[in-house]
């Protein structure tokens, strides 16, 4: 189902972050960077689809992913959902139970001309600890482990690219790069947890890994 095409009409700034081991070296960033406000044209229509592009990233609980890619100058919409496994239609429950396959992965549908992909996914980088092998925080388990999922070459090389330079900055890497494969949308007490609860992520925080 196409998402829906969202204009935000304010920026939530980012509060206090709960504490969350990170294993990698970063400088604490206060998203300063990404308070811009995001000026999706008032207009926006079909016409502007053509305009619009895709990306997909797990890294950990989907709740903290969307916090900040919803945040994110150019993105129209996030989705909460799950992807990477052989479950089709798979219920929460059942991704708990790690026998799915499935990661908690957030659908990010962004406006090309007030951003792109590489942005996007240096953003995934910095808002998750990349370096950690068995999930995400006191998270334990696949869903919660870290993945940027391509669709085509260009993204994959992106991802490569990326990971290359944290490598030489000296964080070892866990992040998994997979092919897209079917998106299955989460149930929607998933959607904008935080942002309804008025708290911040757990396990989620902003650091510059590549300044």
């Amino acid at each position: 189902m196409r998402p829906s095409l969202i204009s935000f009409a304010a920026l939530f700034f980012c509060g206090f972050y709960a504490n969350c081991t990170n294993t990698g070296e970063g400088k604490e960033n206060t998203l300063q960077n990404m308070a811009d406000v995001k000026a999706i044209p008032s207009d926006y229509s079909a016409d502007s689809a053509r305009h619009t592009a895709t990306a997909y990233f797990a890294g950990g609980c989907f709740w903290g992913t969307q916090y900040y890619f919803e945040k994110a100058k150019g993105v129209i919409d996030t989705k909460v959902g799950y992807m990477g496994g052989h479950t089709q239609h798979p219920t929460y429950e059942q991704v708990c139970s790690h026998t799915t396959g499935h990661y908690e992965t957030i659908k990010v549908v962004y406006d090309t001309r007030q951003t792109d992909y590489e942005k996007l996914a240096r953003l995934f980088f910095d808002i998750h600890d990349p370096t950690q092998s068995d999930g995400q925080g006191p998270d334990i388990g696949q869903q919660y482990m870290s993945v940027l999922f391509y669709s085509d070459s260009s993204q994959r090389q992106i991802g490569e690219k990326l990971i290359a330079i944290l490598e030489t900055k000296g964080y070892k890497i866990a992040t998994r790069l997979l092919p897209v494969t079917t998106f299955w949308e989460a149930e929607e007490y998933h959607e904008h947890h935080y942002d309804r609860e008025g708290t911040t992520p757990y396990c989620h925080k902003f650091i510059d890994r590549f300044n």
